[in-house]
């Protein structure tokens, strides 16, 4: 197997403040990014989980929005229906890599509790005054 030295770098993960030593292929530094992306999962220095996190809140807003007509308050689609489209399109999204970053903090994770609980009011046509436990 051939090494492609551009494209390769390296991360250390440590909740040290202090830089690592560089680590050389070929005789060529290889870069050390601060957070890197490996099978869709962005994985930072420290393992906060905060970009990966974000990036896939971001990604759900962006499908929420092209499936809003189908899955939305005013769509005819009835609850049966709508459900498996959220089941199928939108929950995979933020459960992917779930038992890696489910260590992140309850900061980060509120994040995306809270996608859930709007997409869920959404689908449901439930008021915001009944309990998330109801729905």
């Amino acid at each position: 197997m051939k090494v492609n030295e551009t494209k390769s770098m390296y991360v250390t993960f440590t909740l040290k403040r202090s830089v690592c030593p560089s680590v050389q292929l070929a005789n060529k530094h290889l870069a050390q990014p601060d957070d890197v992306k490996y099978l869709d999962i962005h994985q930072d220095r420290k393992l906060t989980w905060r970009k990966h996190i974000t990036t896939k809140r971001k990604q759900l807003d962006l499908k929420l929005h092209k499936l809003y007509w189908i899955v939305g308050r005013k769509s005819q689609l009835s609850l049966g229906n709508k459900l498996p489209v959220y089941k199928a399109i939108l929950k995979p999204i933020w459960t992917y890599g779930l038992q890696v970053w489910e260590s992140a903090s309850n900061s980060n994770i509120d994040i995306l509790e809270s996608f859930r609980s709007k997409v869920l009011r959404i689908v449901t046509d439930a008021p915001w005054y009944v309990p998330n436990t109801v729905i």
